[in-house]
């Protein structure tokens, strides 16, 4: 689960994001040298990078540990899975 602090932590990195994309945006429609745009592009999705293994740190210390540590193997199994699925998904295709 997502704590008060954790949720406060990611909607300050959320804004600083969302804020690196609108700069983004104004940089390619005032026509800027796309290697400034390339740099811009890669600091963004670093963040979004970083805030990834911030909730994904996150998911194993709470809903994964949970799971392992009870006497529902199939829980913990599932819990397994279902991270697979996700870092397959995050691959580059």
């Amino acid at each position: 689960m997502i704590d008060d602090t954790l949720r406060d932590d990611a909607q300050r990195r959320l804004r600083k994001i969302a804020g690196q994309v609108e700069g983004l945006s104004r940089m390619i429609n005032e026509g800027r040298y796309c290697i400034d745009v390339l740099h811009q592009v890669r600091a963004a999705e670093a963040a979004l990078h970083r805030l990834g293994s911030l909730i994904l740190r996150n998911h194993l210390r709470t809903c994964v540990a949970d799971a392992l540590g009870s006497e529902n193997n199939r829980g913990a199994e599932a819990k397994i899975e279902e991270l697979v699925r996700v870092y397959d998904g995050m691959r580059p295709k």
